[in-house]
């Protein structure tokens, strides 16, 4: 356990979310110190521990998502859940949820309400398509969100038609938007102590649509729609992921002008520098077919250890495609200590990401795995002025 101050000592949250994406944020918050306190429903679990990998029926992704949080239950659906939420919202100030947009207000639970009884109070909502729109009561998941915001028609080959990846990378994205979101308006509260709390408005769509940077400009101006080209790199060359001679795969970004002189130089092609085809960025792109054959047979005749120091010692930007045993075999993640062990109640030690980003003075720090299903129930609401006669109320009438 982590007793050092950290840099969100203080800052109380409390996350009403399921799933992953809000989450997510309540959690980048948890490892540098925030105070954050998990709320499941009673007679359910959230559906997160379903989800695979499972060791001996524990869920492994719920333990990572929802470290560093205490885990209670409670029932908001119901009268005296809603009651109990209004009389223990002072003590925090965050709120985080993801229900379909609308269902808080169905609840008696919507901000006007929060707020109108903790003014100060900040809102995380997340949601598949914002608040607000046509399709803002759909039900929004990550596949769903990435498709819809233009991410997955870039992903994949011309020939196979658009591709998911293996990983829910906007409910990744969007925790990262909400935790951004929540410092955003915390630093706004520290500087302006009278403002009233903020309400965000998050959407797992957004939040993808938001990192294609320059698509919307370039339909806008150019009335061009990007494409699919599969590994290849439309705007930087040469940039791909070519196989070496051991069948091992190795990542290459080399469209800055010297590093792709350092290149030519270290496959012994000079004259590729003076060819009018690679001259320049641009010209790479439009050949980039040409290129690739050259550089494909390069690695083609050498092992991935072999091509990559030889890429180091010419200063070639490039490296391995890592699979997760490589990570955890990686002297680089070793020197980082970027993989810990943390001790779990119910599976000892077990490996999970470092906290991101490091912090000379004040780094984070994970202190506990995701919690057992109301844990820490009792101890929670205790310690938020509930007695022992009211908690045992509350419990047999299914609230908490």
């Amino acid at each position: 356990m982590n007793n050092k101050p950290q840099l969100l000592s203080g800052l109380k949250i409390l996350d009403l979310a399921t799933m992953l994406a809000a989450p997510m944020a309540a959690t980048l918050l948890a490892d540098f110190g925030a105070e954050v306190v998990k709320v499941e429903l009673p007679d359910r679990e959230d559906p997160l521990r379903d989800l695979p990998p499972h060791k001996d029926g524990k869920p492994l992704w719920w333990k990572v998502t929802n470290r560093n949080k205490k885990g209670i239950t409670l029932d908001v659906r119901k009268p005296q859940g809603r009651e109990l939420l209004l009389d223990i919202i002072g003590n925090f100030d965050v709120l985080v949820e993801n229900f379909r947009p609308g269902t808080l207000e169905k609840y008696g639970l919507s901000p006007e309400v929060l707020q109108a009884r903790h003014p100060g109070l900040i809102i995380l909502r997340v949601s598949g398509y914002g608040q607000t729109g046509p399709n803002a009561t759909s039900p929004g998941f990550a596949r769903v969100a990435e498709a819809f915001s233009g991410f997955t028609y870039l992903c994949g080959y011309p020939e196979s038609g658009p591709m998911h990846i293996g990983f829910p990378i906007a409910d990744a994205t969007t925790g990262i938007f909400g935790a951004l979101g929540i410092i955003m308006a915390c630093w706004h509260k520290a500087k302006h102590p009278d403002a009233p709390g903020e309400v965000i408005d998050l959407s797992l769509v957004e939040s993808m649509f938001r990192l294609l940077e320059f698509l919307p400009i370039e339909y806008d101006q150019l009335g061009q729609v990007r494409e699919r080209s599969g590994n290849r790199s439309q705007y930087a060359g040469p940039s791909n992921i070519y196989r070496s001679k051991d069948g091992k795969w190795i990542s290459v970004s080399a469209s800055a002008q010297s590093i792709f002189e350092n290149f030519a130089h270290q496959m012994s092609r000079p004259e590729l520098i003076a060819d009018p085809r690679f001259a320049s960025n641009i010209d790479r792109v439009k050949n980039s077919e040409e290129l690739d054959e050259i550089i494909s047979a390069w690695f083609a005749d050498r092992s991935q250890k072999e091509a990559l120091e030889e890429m180091k010692a010419g200063s070639v930007a490039g490296g391995p495609v890592f699979s997760i045993e490589d990570i955890f075999n990686s002297e680089q993640f070793k020197a980082r200590d970027a993989i810990i062990k943390v001790d779990d109640p119910e599976l000892g030690p077990v490996a999970m990401q470092a906290v991101t980003p490091k912090y000379a003075k004040m780094p984070g720090a994970v202190s506990r795995t995701g919690p057992r299903h109301g844990q820490d129930t009792e101890d929670v609401y205790k310690s938020l002025g509930l007695s022992e006669k009211r908690i045992s109320e509350l419990r047999d009438n299914g609230v908490i």
